[in-house]
């Protein structure tokens, strides 16, 4: 097994062991991009010298320590590349999702002070160039794929290569300059700057230092071990910790190989043709594949659909007994597993926020070797895993090592509580907040601001933010999440908010998923123009009953939905609803609601609506509808489930 501690120990910054791996392996394999429809391979020779002349390059314009740099964009070679040559001249990078919002990206990049941006193409230069003087640090835009940009004069703007050739003439000019740069990198300095989840209000900036990445990843490779040989899709967004610790930390130190899709619409069909050693979801992604699956067979025949529901069936009772099924394998899984380019995984993860546990199922009957991780972006990412062959998808599993400590503090009558941790390679703080670092950071503990406790097996169950626990007015505790991560794995469900807090009953906001109810509806001859229009259609009314039922029927009858209706859009991170993660913004959907939450709890059975929703480009659209509201449990069933 690789010595991954003595590693990071040796090159305890990026630039530093991109160095040391190009010099040792530096004609093999480190990255790969689709592009065209062709897998392109970058060897680390390749990879360094890449961050070698973007690094020498921003030199010759002036930049260096203490300097904050912007990435937005794609998961991209160049991505990756940007990041280690920022960290080679001392400066922190700040990594923007590539959706983010004019507003999201004025706040960040004039709070981090950032002098240069590199950005992908021209949809991401265009959004910085919206941005004018809000962002007045900004002096130079360096884009990578210069499709479009002939008609742009702004004397910001910069092409990749060119900046890598100034680099290279700086080099000619001044040798050694690179190695001198990077030998004086210290991996307890600030490399990067991490926005939080913001699920309460603008995300923060979390220092990280990039010798306490890599140990962390040490340890995490140490309970998880992963080479050479290994093969990563990296498709989750670049910003996020978890994909800051895989593609990067991880990828520096045990030398995977990191593949990049050409496109989000590509993104399974590439997945497929890499076939993976190892892959890292966020829920939202496993749920969608799911989702797809169970369209699919939908639309198969009548046969095809007996084989699916026996080899499930036989699958489900297999795992409930804590085997595999070889007959369900044989029926149904191997194939499956091959159309989804699972066949060669040894690994699988989910993290970033909870994974409802019929989901989870779905995956370990098929043979998915699926685990969840938890932690937060303080903490550097995970902490926790489920260890081979004690995986239970209710629990996180268990600390990665004995340095990590976890309690639960304040525990009530069950044990359970606020979840604080301390390890020895946590953030460094937070970004010109010192009185944030303070609340969230007490005697070296963490306060993750989660709810949960350890069970039988001492492994770690996650319950809920401790400020989404809610209460019924007739006193019967829930968490919205569990109960929300049940019903989305209704391949009809693309998001929804369960309501009840201080109210009489529990009642949920639904947003259908049109993608596949739309396949749904024209197999059915059901008419429709828009999500709008399909959401109100009664058919699909009754179709999502049904769902929700079945999700009752699972759950004790305290925290059964009463109510439902079917929303007339999605809910969206551009509209501040969700998270760039995907978590819900309980606060804003409360405030923005608010009416048709008044209204549903208010006996109306039907409300009307007349709004205007604004798109991301500027456009408008009016919708006019009425939402009807489903009552599914009688205020007599309610106060005998009280009783």
């Amino acid at each position: 097994m690789m010595d991954y501690a003595g590693r990071a120990a040796v090159a305890d910054t990026y630039p530093k062991l991109l160095r040391l791996n190009a010099k040792e392996h530096g004609s093999e394999i480190a990255l790969r991009e689709k592009d065209f429809g062709l897998w392109r391979e970058f060897t680390w020779n390749d990879y360094q010298s890449r961050v070698h002349d973007f690094a020498l390059g921003m030199v010759e314009l002036a930049l260096g320590r203490g300097d904050v740099i912007g990435i937005i964009g794609d998961n991209r070679p160049d991505w990756v590349s940007a990041e280690i040559a920022t960290h080679a001249i001392g400066a922190m990078s700040l990594g923007l999702y590539r959706d983010v919002l004019d507003e999201e990206a004025a706040y960040l990049l004039s709070y981090g002070e950032a002098r240069l941006v590199f950005a992908e193409d021209e949809e991401q230069v265009d959004k910085l160039l919206a941005l004018a003087d809000r962002v007045p640090n900004l002096k130079h835009i360096v884009y990578s794929d210069p499709r479009g940009m002939r008609k742009y004069d702004d004397p910001r703007l910069m092409e990749a290569d060119k900046l890598a050739r100034m680099g290279r003439e700086r080099a000619a000019r001044e040798p050694g300059l690179y190695d001198r740069l990077v030998d004086a990198t210290k991996g307890e300095d600030v490399a990067i700057l991490c926005t939080t989840s913001g699920t309460t209000a603008n995300p923060k900036l979390a220092m990280l230092a990039a010798g306490r990445v890599l140990r962390h990843c040490a340890t995490y490779l140490a309970f998880d071990p992963k080479g050479s040989d290994d093969e990563y899709v990296s498709v989750l967004p670049l910003p996020w910790i978890m994909e800051q610790v895989y593609a990067l930390g991880k990828g520096l130190l045990c030398r995977m190989k990191v593949n990049f899709v050409e496109q989000q619409d590509t993104m399974m069909n590439d997945f497929r043709e890499i076939a993976p050693t190892f892959v890292l979801f966020a829920p939202r992604v496993w749920e969608s594949i799911a989702a797809d699956v169970r369209a699919g067979v939908m639309d198969s025949s009548p046969l095809k659909q007996r084989l699916y529901e026996l080899g499930m069936k036989t699958g489900l009772s297999a795992l409930a007994q804590g085997k595999q099924s070889v007959i369900a394998d044989m029926l149904l899984f191997r194939a499956l597993r091959d159309r989804l380019g699972f066949t060669r995984l040894r690994s699988a993860a989910t993290g970033g926020a909870a994974l409802g546990p019929d989901t989870f199922k779905f995956f370990q009957a098929m043979g998915v070797p699926l685990r969840t991780l938890y932690g937060q972006t303080e903490l550097l990412g995970a902490y926790t895993l489920h260890p081979f062959g004690e995986v239970d998808p209710d629990t996180t599993g268990v600390a990665m090592a004995d340095n990590i400590e976890i309690r639960i503090e304040n525990p009530d009558i069950h044990g359970v509580g606020e979840i604080v941790v301390r390890h020895p390679n946590m953030f460094l703080g937070y970004y010109k907040s010192p009185e944030a670092s303070a609340a969230d950071m007490k005697d070296g503990w963490m306060q993750s601001g989660d709810a949960g406790y350890f069970n039988d097996k001492k492994q770690l169950v996650v319950i809920d933010r401790i400020k989404d626990l809610a209460e019924t007015s007739r006193g019967e505790r829930f968490s919205p999440q569990y109960i929300e991560n049940k019903l989305k794995f209704s391949p009809y469900i693309a998001e929804t908010v369960v309501l009840g807090a201080g109210r009489d009953a529990l009642a949920a906001m639904i947003c259908i998923r049109f993608s596949i109810i739309s396949k749904w509806a024209e197999k059915h001859r059901i008419a429709f123009t828009t999500y709008t229009d399909l959401a109100s259609r009664p058919e699909v009314y009754a179709l999502l009953r049904k769902e929700v039922e079945t999700v009752n029927a699972t759950l004790p009858p305290a925290q059964r939905i009463a109510k439902f209706l079917l929303l007339y859009k999605e809910l969206d991170a551009d509209d501040g609803e969700l998270t760039r993660t995907r978590k819900v913004r309980r606060s804003v959907i409360n405030e923005k609601y608010a009416t048709i939450i008044d209204a549903i709890y208010g006996g109306k059975r039907d409300i009307p609506i007349d709004t205007v929703i604004r798109f991301q480009d500027g456009t408008t659209q009016r919708i006019r509808t009425t939402l009807a509201v489903v009552e599914l449990l009688s205020n007599t069933t309610l106060a005998e489930a009280a009783e």
